[in-house]
């Protein structure tokens, strides 16, 4: 059982940037993926960015490619999300999820491939 805490949502301005946090409970090997979605009110998870266990491979979405990064500490057991040029629409509630990596690898647009997930922080961005 992985238990998932994120920090570090808040409200900015566009352009802004933000910095997500997600404390984990388990030393995560290369056998398991680490993600990040998030979901706006009324849509479903929409997948960010994945990682490879322990700070390997790295996937973004197109739609954050460029201006997200995630990256994870070993020694702290934290996964991050490194959030630069926000836009409005990227308010969203973002949630850090974890799951055994598959035959596919690990990929941030498949959130049933995910069996632990955080409870979420909010992410607010005004024009």
């Amino acid at each position: 059982q992985v238990q998932l805490v994120e920090s570090g949502g808040g409200s900015v301005q566009a352009g802004g940037s933000l910095r997500l946090s997600c404390a984990y409970s388990q030393y995560i090997s290369s056998g398991y993926c680490m993600a990040w979605f998030r979901q706006a009110p009324g849509k479903a998870h929409e997948g960010v960015a994945a990682i490879v266990g322990g700070g390997g491979s790295t996937y973004y979405a197109d739609s954050v490619k460029g201006r997200f990064t995630i990256s994870q500490d070993k020694d702290k057991k934290t996964l991050y999300l490194q959030m630069n040029s926000l836009k409005p629409e990227d308010t969203s509630v973002y949630y850090c999820a974890a799951g055994t990596r598959t035959t596919w690898g690990c990929r941030y647009n498949s959130p049933t491939e995910y069996k632990y997930w955080g409870q979420g922080t909010q992410v607010t961005v005004s024009s």
